[in-house]
């Protein structure tokens, strides 16, 4: 098996996995050819001539030859521009990986399926992780073998898709092979021992064993085109823990750092039917159903939160987390007048819950569970649409598009049980911070005053149900003006029921100078709305600070304490896109360069916390009975500039055939700005504290290049892959400087075809064991994840060795 990385000339860099076996090349490329691809809605449009940045990257053949089998980390290691880190020690983050595209942020890029809008997590990061105050897309809630190829438009599209396509769309395309059966079973295991790195210690020389089954079934439906796909998988994977080493006198609060151990279950299907001539049913069924555990912060024996009695030598959290999530899109396509019609709608569940285990509320004493129903959020989407396009004879062709939309949306706090949240005095009885009442004030190992909730993860105290509507009306054209000159303009209006409506456009251009050169470039303007979860997630506990009982309060956007303080009513972020480049294609040699500029403004993020030391609004803190409170607000603007440059060679070797592939991303992000309210001007450093802004500007490294290397002879074929992270920065809890210097990783893999149904691959996937530079300062527990290095570049599974085995009858 061979993959080759190829760039082809179109408005946009494009780049596309693809397998070849030396016989084939030309019927294979002829079928890439015909693919219609995001970001145009012209049906006569290929992916030489479409005015759209999309990389096109087939599933099928990448996750044959690598050791990925969830579609964040496919594509970390895939599309140098998209990044996405495993968390740990992070609430909810440890099972939904927060993923940014050009560095912005885990909402500010659109997610599709099929073209239609998918929905959202119910997720909102909040607790040590990147992308605090954020929501997004869990993409690994779709399942690897059921896609056919993934289309990432590395562009900012609102004008085409509405709300959350700042930095671009990524578009799921499902499989619709309509006959026979494939399958793959995968089996991969992190071995830990390496010559290369002694610095970090684990619980096993083996850990984090994973296993894969997937099928996938095609077959016909009648005799006129119809045809039903359908894919199951399992997923089982083990934790991974990845310790300081005591040896070398390094130590960190957490004993338990690494990958949660995750079980994911999968059902989807894709069927089509023609019901007439001219009329076409098609229905995308989704089901998966996610079980994680994950290890919380440590509690030693003299902690606060713990009980001696109980736990003698201290005690782990532990965070159960379920993940349901649901989807199903219906559709009829038919004609009107010449116009291609699709008319659907599109519903996607999302539903979080938690169960704390090996945990403690120290206010209950010995009396006390160990383990706590905390809760949990849910989100529901549904859309309702119809998009039309007709071709007219207006110089060498224009294509009209235009349609309409109505989305609704419905988000749902679960409350946990009193004990995952409330604290209680020697009585038995809940007390708050304007409550007198005999407190439990003593631990008898540490002397200050126990807290109250379950440890670890704290459940949450209020239910509350809230939705919301909007509805959108768009207008995409295309115009061939010559044979070489083409132009593209958009235009979407959107008025959503609680925060009002905005209007974008866009304009895209592709003039081919010559048949090998064409110049591309873009201009537009964005939008994404606050997400329901910004606008009315609220959440108060209770703790103590330096022996004090302290209420503390996540304000919703719209409460009666944030207008109070004068926190404005959340708005729309807007976004200035401008790109720029060119392509040069010789067949053999393909090379693209694409400069891009986005300019974000009122970027909605999480403060932090406001006191009633605070001489703006401590008063009024104090008169609502909360010590503290932090908001979501639009807080800051940032401008980010890059480069996407790729090359590509392809040629015959000796027996075989070679393909070669350097792609690089430069991105560079600056805050420009922090937007602070009227009350609470020259408080920018808790509006946005320096940490937090290096927390933001980390979303991607500055560079990331990936090289691949591709040899294909007859049956057999190598690749090899290299990945360089350029270096990070943080800032810890003490206000240090922490780096992480510059990584490459090193994946191999060898595939045998030992016939046209049965090929099997064994590898490795990051050969030398390289793990993120080591952070001695995690002696204090500094790093945001209190391990021995925080989730960057890479990630911190170290290295893995594989086998894959795919069938097909």
């Amino acid at each position: 098996m061979k993959i080759i990385y190829t760039s082809v000339l179109f408005l946009g860099t494009v780049s596309m996995f693809y397998s070849q076996n030396t016989n084939d090349t030309i019927s294979k490329e002829s079928k890439i050819e015909e693919v219609s691809v995001t970001g145009s809605r012209n049906k006569k449009r290929t992916v030489t001539n479409t005015p759209v940045p999309v990389d096109v990257i087939d599933i099928k053949q990448v996750s044959q030859s690598t050791g990925q089998i969830e579609v964040n980390q496919l594509l970390q290691f895939s599309a140098p521009s998209f990044n996405s880190n495993k968390q740990s020690g992070s609430d909810g983050a440890d099972s939904v990986d927060p993923a940014t595209l050009r560095g912005l942020g885990p909402d500010q890029t659109l997610l599709l399926l099929n073209g239609k809008r998918y929905h959202q997590s119910s997720l909102i990061n909040l607790f040590g992780t990147k992308g605090r105050g954020n929501t997004g897309s869990d993409m690994n809630t779709i399942p690897i073998g059921a896609i056919k190829r993934i289309e990432v438009l590395r562009d900012g599209a609102s004008a085409q898709y509405g709300s959350d396509a700042i930095a671009g769309v990524i578009n799921v395309i499902l499989n619709d092979r309509n006959q026979g059966f494939e399958g793959n079973a995968f089996y991969g295991m992190n071995l830990f021992k390496s010559p290369g790195n002694k610095d970090v210690i684990s619980d096993h020389k083996i850990d984090g064993t994973t296993f894969d089954f997937s099928g996938n079934l095609g077959t016909k439906i009648g005799n006129k085109g119809g045809f039903g796909n359908f894919t199951v998988e399992f997923i089982n994977k083990d934790r991974t823990i990845r310790n300081a080493n005591p040896e070398k006198g390094y130590s960190s609060p957490r004993e338990k750092f690494g990958d949660a151990k995750s079980q994911n279950m999968y059902f989807f299907g894709n069927v089509e039917l023609p019901l007439s001539d001219g009329l076409k049913f098609y229905s995308r069924q989704g089901f998966s159903y996610r079980k994680t555990n994950a290890y919380a912060w440590t509690r030693s024996a003299d902690a606060d939160g713990n009980i001696p009695e109980v736990y003698p030598n201290g005690f782990n959290p532990m965070e159960n987390t379920t993940i349901t999530d649901f989807t199903f899109d219906n559709g009829l396509k038919f004609k009107v007048a010449d116009w291609d019609v699709d008319f659907y709608n599109a519903f996607g569940s999302n539903r979080f819950t938690y169960q704390i285990d090996n945990t403690i509320n120290a206010t209950l004493g010995i009396k006390s569970p160990t383990s706590f129903n905390a809760g949990g959020h849910s989100l529901l989407q549904n859309t309702t649409g119809f998009n039309a396009s007709k071709q007219f004879k207006v110089l060498e062709g224009l294509n009209v598009a235009l349609g309409s939309e109505f989305r609704y949306e419905e988000f749902e706090i679960i409350k946990g049980e009193e004990a995952s949240y409330a604290m209680y005095d020697i009585n038995g009885n809940i007390v708050t911070s304007n409550t007198p009442g005999n407190l439990l004030v003593t631990n008898p190992l540490s002397g200050d005053v126990r807290p109250g909730g379950s440890q670890g993860f704290p459940g949450y105290s209020q239910e509350f149900n809230k939705n919301r509507n909007n509805f959108a009306a768009y207008v995409d054209t295309e115009l061939d003006i010559t044979k070489n000159w083409m132009i593209s303009v958009a235009g979407r209006f959107e008025n959503y029921n609680d925060f009002g409506s905005t209007l974008n456009g866009k304009f895209a251009t592709r003039y081919a100078i010559t048949p090998q050169f064409a110049f591309r470039g873009s201009v537009s303007t964005g939008f994404r709305a606050p997400s329901l979860a910004q606008k009315y997630y609220s959440l108060q506990f209770t703790n103590f600070q330096g022996g004090n009982l302290v209420t503390i309060q996540l304000a919703a956007n719209d409460s009666d304490l944030a207008k109070t303080v004068g926190i404005p009513q959340l708005k729309q972020e807007t976004s200035l896109n401008g790109s720029a480049g060119f392509t040069f294609n010789t067949g053999k040699f393909t090379a693209t360069v694409d400069g891009y500029y986005i300019k974000v403004k009122d970027r909605i993020v999480l403060t932090g916390n406001f006191s009633q030391d605070d001489d703006a609004i401590g008063e009024i803190l104090a008169e609502n009975h909360i010590d503290q409170a932090q908001f979501f607000t639009n807080a800051i603007d940032t401008r980010t500039k890059g480069v996407d440059i790729i090359v590509s060679y392809t040629d015959n070797l000796g027996p075989g055939k070679l393909s070669a592939t350097l792609a690089g991303n430069y991105n560079e992000m600056e805050i420009t700005k922090v937007n602070t309210s009227d009350k609470l001007q020259g408080k920018e450093n808790i509006y946005m504290s320096p940490r937090e802004r290096a927390f933001i500007l980390a979303s991607a490294p500055k560079t990331k290049i990936n090289l691949n290397l591709n040899y294909k002879i007859d049956k057999f074929n190598a690749n090899l892959q290299l990945v360089r992270f350029d270096k990070v920065k943080l800032i810890g809890y003490n206000d240090a400087d922490q780096l992480y210097g510059a990584k490459v990783t090193t994946d191999i893999s060898f595939g045998y075809e030992f016939s046209k149904n049965f090929n099997l691959t064994i590898g490795s996937k990051n050969l030398f064991n390289r793990y993120p530079t080591l952070q001695t300062a995690a002696v204090d527990g500094n790093t945001e994840s209190g391990g021995i290095f925080d989730p960057v570049q890479m990630g911190f599974s170290g290295r893995q060795a594989f086998a894959r085995l795919n069938f097909k009858f």
